[in-house]
């Protein structure tokens, strides 16, 4: 058969497709925005094929599926969600999903599913297959394309007219694949978030001890959006992220971005996954100086650190006068997930002229005991309890707030409580100040 009678033959509806899965499958969902969304939302419909058992993996699920809200499907497919998004923290409390912690380049690791005996089912979205058989993973190539390397994985796609055609280690052949479902939803996008006064002092912050001819990692929102915007006054910048984000574009456009004097894939930017508005996918369609690569390399902190000039910008939620950073949880309450901060913070800091930034804002508001609103300061001398330590005291660089930068590396017990203090809202530097001696910071 040519390449077209192929494809025609692995063509299947979404009911019988998804009869391909098995009871005690190990199934992987897209990231992000490369979830199947129409097979998902019929993925609940496996019971009436007599299926139970199976373990989901998921990442930054956008859909709010059956399978996901209703604890009456848990004996058929019990949720582990590596990144939570509002939908995992709202279900959470029923009892059947899970979070599983995991650095992102091992997302994927033989250790993981090895150990569960299981066989494995990969549930992602592709664009338009090309003329010569090969379908994109377009917008994520996290692990989706070690799965398919794997040999042993049933590979399920929705093929989705509206996903930009990308480029990278993440081209898979229509024989690789078992079956087709083809989609024309609307690609999942996220409105480029506005930044406030905040945001631009933080960014600005962060811009002033970046130099021209660095390598950058973003992530996406406010703080993000203003260094981004910060730093287009910079030269020869180049990109080497784990998410592709609409400040990047802005970035190349404008000439800050040129990827000429990278160590790694020089004159291209590196990404793992792209996450946006329409102006991103546009951009990256057919775009061959956006490389999409495997997490497990692009995020290797060993790989991370062979840039030119890394430099690494996470949020936290909460940083204690130590800098141990919270980044994914609210005390026990998980948030979201440790995602790639730590790999990107740490490989920075492997590059002889790299640097980490961790940025938050001094304070937040949050509801007392009474239901009420008020301010509280997120640099705190413990942090909560149950809280996860996303990225240890360790490995923590630069701690960036609206009040200015605490640079922590290499610093003592005592430093880090003066510097971390001085960039505390003032309201609460004189408590901070009274607990750090009652702890014996010094």
């Amino acid at each position: 058969m040519n390449i077209n009678e192929i494809y025609k033959s692995k063509l299947k509806t979404i009911p019988e497709a998804v009869k391909l899965i098995k009871s005690n499958d190990f199934i992987v969902c897209g990231l992000g925005g490369s979830e199947p969304l129409n097979i998902l939302n019929e993925l609940h419909t496996i019971k009436g094929n007599g299926v139970k058992g199976c373990e989901l993996s998921n990442t930054l699920p956008f859909g709010n599926y059956e399978f996901m809200k209703n604890p009456d499907y848990k004996d058929v497919i019990h949720v582990n969600g590596w990144f939570y998004t509002p939908g995992l923290r709202k279900h959470h409390p029923k009892g059947h999903l899970s979070f599983q912690p995991q650095h992102l380049h091992l997302a994927l690791s033989k250790r993981l599913y090895a150990m569960e005996g299981r066989r494995k089912v990969l549930l992602t979205t592709c664009s338009k297959m090309d003329k010569h058989g090969y379908l994109s993973l377009s917008i994520g190539n996290t692990y989706e394309m070690e799965l398919v390397e794997s040999g042993d994985a049933v590979i399920i796609v929705e093929v989705n007219e509206n996903y930009p055609r990308t480029f990278g280690d993440n081209q898979l052949h229509i024989s690789q694949i078992d079956a087709i479902v083809e989609t024309d939803t609307p690609i999942v996008s996220l409105p480029v978030a506005p930044f406030s006064e905040k945001d631009k002092k933080i960014g600005d912050y962060i811009a002033d001890l970046i130099e021209d001819g660095s390598t950058i990692q973003l992530g996406i929102g406010g703080i993000p959006n203003a260094v981004a915007k910060a730093l287009e006054s910079k030269k020869h910048l180049g990109i080497h992220t784990e998410m592709f984000t609409d400040g990047m574009v802005d970035l190349i456009e404008c000439g800050a971005v040129d990827n000429s004097m990278k160590t790694l894939y020089r004159n291209k930017s590196i990404c793992t996954f792209a996450l946006g508005s329409q102006k991103l996918y546009d951009y990256v369609d057919d775009n061959p100086n956006v490389l999409f690569m495997q997490g497990k390399w692009t995020n290797d902190p060993y790989v991370v650190g062979q840039n030119h000039k890394m430099v690494s910008i996470n949020t936290t939620i909460e940083v204690d006068l130590t800098g141990q950073c919270c980044s994914e949880s609210i005390g026990h309450k998980q948030f979201s997930g440790t995602g790639g901060q730590a790999d990107t913070a740490i490989g920075a800091q492997n590059c002889p002229e790299g640097k980490s930034f961790i940025a938050l804002y001094s304070t937040a508001k949050v509801k007392n005991k009474n239901g009420e609103r008020v301010t509280v300061s997120k640099i705190v001398p413990t942090l909560k309890a149950g809280a996860t330590v996303s990225l240890s005291r360790n490995d923590v660089d630069y701690v960036v707030t609206e009040y200015g930068v605490a640079w922590l590396r290499g610093q003592s017990i005592g430093q880090r409580v003066k510097r971390l203090i001085n960039i505390a809202h003032p309201d609460f530097r004189e408590e901070l100040r009274f607990e750090a001696n009652k702890l014996m910071m010094w």
